[in-house]
């Protein structure tokens, strides 16, 4: 199944504003789907079940029938104990589309689809791809070399063509989304939609610090690390925030295995030495492209302005 047409219609652009840990929140989900774009957020960044339904509630209120889909990010790993009540939430919230990520999306399939929702699974290798098919999902998003935080590893017009070998549903290209022109590259490759992240971690809804968003302006591409060191799995890091934590880039230490309480678990920015998401910040290869902070708005405007131009530019090119 491609992109629902239902849904298709209420999008300015083939684009999902990607979910993004202590980053995405409500202001940012309603100006995204307000400006026709799927807005998107991990349910993570509540600290609790009822924060979590007062953000869904403030999400709705603030759109309309009109207005793109949100879109909640539901952390499925088994160390995840808050999974159940999340998915209640976003079950009574009547959510039109969700995102699994970190696990298999086989736990919550059954709930949602009853619900009538579609199922995004993030997958990082066609063996991920394969099993989020099995578990009967509706799309993949590509975790791509590109991604900011958690990455991927694959070369992305390499991974989108050997998911298409054998899938002809949803596709999502998430990495790398610098522009209107990627977004439309995309979807000429295949994908029926795109993830855009680190462009609007600086824009003037996100959660991010000024300090955060000031050094996405200032950052390009080669300040960008993969490292494993603050998670324990790849990770795409700022070098800058890394350096202005007292730390030295090059000479990080190695971490275990990933754990959802201590690694992904949003009460953790409560405690005083929790400072490798609050202080040390992510971003994608996409860096290069972020000039200034604009609103959410802005920001969709003229992606899209870049995406007809790609569009114009395809049509009016010799065969």
């Amino acid at each position: 199944m491609s992109l629902p047409a239902s849904l298709k219609s209420r999008l300015r652009l083939p684009l999902i504003a990607a979910p993004m840990f202590l980053v995405s929140g409500p202001a940012l989900v309603k100006a995204a789907c307000r400006a026709g774009v799927i807005g998107s957020f991990p349910t993570a960044n509540c600290r609790t079940i009822e924060e979590l339904d007062r953000w869904l509630a403030d999400i709705k209120d603030g759109t309309d029938r009109a207005s793109a889909p949100f879109c909640p990010n539901l952390i499925v790993h088994r160390s995840n104990p808050r999974v159940p009540d999340d998915l209640a939430a976003v079950l009574r919230a009547k959510a039109e589309i969700v995102i699994t990520s970190v696990g298999s999306p086989e736990p919550v399939m059954k709930p949602l689809k009853d619900a009538g929702c579609l199922v995004l699974a993030d997958v990082a290798s066609v063996r991920h791809a394969e099993k989020a098919v099995a578990a009967g999902v509706d799309g993949l998003v590509l975790l791509t070399a590109g991604a900011g935080g958690q990455t991927g590893w694959v070369n992305p017009f390499a991974f989108v063509r050997a998911v298409r070998k054998f899938w002809d549903g949803m596709v999502v290209m998430a990495g790398g989304m610098s522009d209107g022109h990627a977004v439309r590259a995309a979807e000429v490759l295949g994908c029926d939609l795109a993830y855009m992240g680190t462009k609007f971690i600086a824009t003037r809804e996100s959660l991010a610090k000024d300090e955060y968003k000031q050094m996405l302006v200032g950052s390009r591409l080669d300040d960008v690390l993969l490292t494993r060191a603050f998670t324990g799995l790849e990770t795409n890091m700022l070098r800058p925030s890394i350096a202005a934590a007292g730390l030295d880039p090059a000479n990080l230490p190695v971490r275990g295995a990933i754990d959802i309480a201590k690694d992904i678990n949003a009460a953790e920015r409560d405690r005083p030495d929790a400072k490798r998401w609050k202080d040390i910040w992510s971003a994608g290869h996409s860096v290069s492209g972020v000039t200034d902070v604009p609103s959410v708005a802005e920001l969709v405007e003229r992606t899209a302005q870049e995406y007809e131009a790609a569009s114009t530019a395809a049509r009016s090119s010799p065969a």
